[in-house]
């Protein structure tokens, strides 16, 4: 397995090069970039929550210059960039009643799929729903099946996967449902985005694992302290309450190589150093 850096992970006030320089003298084999709009109100609400530093680097209407940019950075720091993420459908949800803002939704997954393609990425990490009191479990499940089938079908024309993430949308909530909703689509670049911090809440990542088996895509790694069990209980690697010998035991049985990416809040001094002690403690982790 491999080590990846969320760029949400680092201080806001890094230039696009330090962020892939940073990366890359800590140890990091990828670096991951996250979708959002010129305006970031559309997408704080979430990365917010989670202290995450959201960036402009890579937008909507990112031009053909910048990503030529990105591109060859990637190419330069030799860091791939396998995956891309987006807070972008907690504001435009696949599921959302509003027809205009599922359409939104479905644009930005699209515009995520042609970036990934051209920087020689393999997945795009989505929100596949988010269930509210005004929207129904049963009405989120029939939409989302319906938007991902959708999307698995353009994706697959640029062979790039979607990553259906397990995030708390209350969605999805336990490993059989999302197992079952994966094979439903029944599309090979449809699988799971898994994030290991975020079961802890109601589950065991570990079993996870076990029964998504090789639907999982990509990974995303932090900690959470269950004593707390809100959304402060998220904490750096190897201060929380995950099991992570049982889950690397469980990823080499699947066969998982690809990469561990940390998706962490940034530090509020010396912002730097996490990217150091991050890299270390993934040196430990993947070594269990």
């Amino acid at each position: 397995m491999k080590k990846g850096m969320n760029v949400w992970s680092l201080p806001e006030t890094l230039s696009l090069e330090q962020q892939f320089s940073i990366t890359k003298k800590a140890g990091f084999d990828s670096i991951e970039l996250n979708v959002t709009e010129e305006s970031l109100s559309a997408s704080t609400v979430i990365t917010s929550d989670l202290g995450l530093s959201e960036k402009k680097d890579l937008i909507l209407n990112t031009s053909q210059e910048q990503l030529d940019r990105i591109k060859s950075l990637a190419k330069s720091y030799n860091l791939t960039i396998e995956s891309l993420s987006t807070a972008l459908h907690w504001q435009y949800p696949l599921t959302s009643k509003n027809t205009e803002i599922q359409s939104k939704g479905i644009l930005i997954a699209k515009k995520m799929i042609d970036y990934c393609a051209f920087f020689g990425g393999k997945t795009v990490l989505i929100v596949p729903g988010i269930v509210t009191a005004d929207q129904g479990y049963d009405q989120c499940y029939a939409l989302a099946k319906k938007n991902i089938r959708l999307l698995g079908e353009y994706a697959a024309t640029k062979k790039i996967e979607i990553g259906i993430e397990n995030v708390w949308n209350k969605f999805l909530l336990s490993p059989l449902e999302f197992r079952n909703f994966i094979d439903e689509i029944d599309n090979e670049y449809v699988g799971a985005y898994f994030d290991i911090g975020n079961v802890l809440q109601y589950g065991y990542p570990e079993q996870w694992i076990d029964i998504l088996g090789t639907r999982i895509k990509k990974v995303h790694v932090k900690d959470f302290k269950t004593s707390i069990g809100s959304i402060q209980g998220f904490t750096s690697l190897l201060q929380g309450d995950v099991n992570w010998k049982k889950c690397v035991r469980n990823l080499k049985k699947i066969g998982y190589d690809g990469p561990l990416t940390c998706e962490l809040e940034p530090y509020k001094i010396n912002g730097e150093q996490l990217a150091v002690d991050t890299a270390a403690a993934l040196d430990y982790i993947i070594d269990l």
